[in-house]
């Protein structure tokens, strides 16, 4: 029974830096995260399109949902990991992907988190980081199309604008 219990506990966390396809390769090979989705958040069109989100017209980033098993990772790490694999301080977007649809944000579900996130925002401004991180709360999610999860495995490529740097 017990070990029933471990192996169903999860929570899940979203994250927006950038083309979603980057983000989800580096958060599927870290340890502790049992599942991702791309998709779309932050935004006023329900059930919204890939093209859609790409006019700029609904308000979504594109975002990853990152299920993950709390035994294993702390949401503290995840996000430690978020601003080490994006750039924090590109306000237009993410490398040469510009665009309202690929800001940076954390999408929140509590104070909790609200206040992690805030602490280490604060800690990459004191080492002189022009952070422009948005923190906003959490809302629907919307799963992108099918072709979209898991994009880099399915084709061989790998990330183009996403690549660590540690500054943790």
């Amino acid at each position: 029974m017990e070990e029933e219990k471990k192996a169903s506990a999860k929570e899940v966390a979203w994250f927006a830096g950038g083309c979603f396809w980057g983000m989800e390769y580096l958060f599927r090979k870290m340890p502790g995260v049992t599942a991702t989705r791309v998709g779309y958040m932050g935004g006023h069109k329900e059930n919204p399109t890939y093209e859609e989100v790409r006019s700029e017209t609904t308000g979504h980033l594109e975002t990853l949902e990152v299920t993950y098993d709390p035994a294993r990772v702390s949401y503290e790490e995840l996000a430690r990991f978020f601003f080490e694999i994006h750039d924090p301080t590109q306000a237009d977007g993410q490398g040469p992907d510009i665009g309202e649809q690929y800001l940076s944000a954390v999408f929140v579900r509590n104070e909790v988190e609200e206040q992690i996130v805030r602490r280490l925002i604060d800690y990459l401004r004191r080492r002189g980081l022009d952070v422009v991180t948005r923190i906003l709360p959490a809302s629907t999610f919307w799963s992108a199309e099918e072709y979209h999860q898991n994009y880099y495995n399915k084709t061989g490529g790998t990330p183009y604008c996403h690549v660590r740097v540690k500054r943790f």
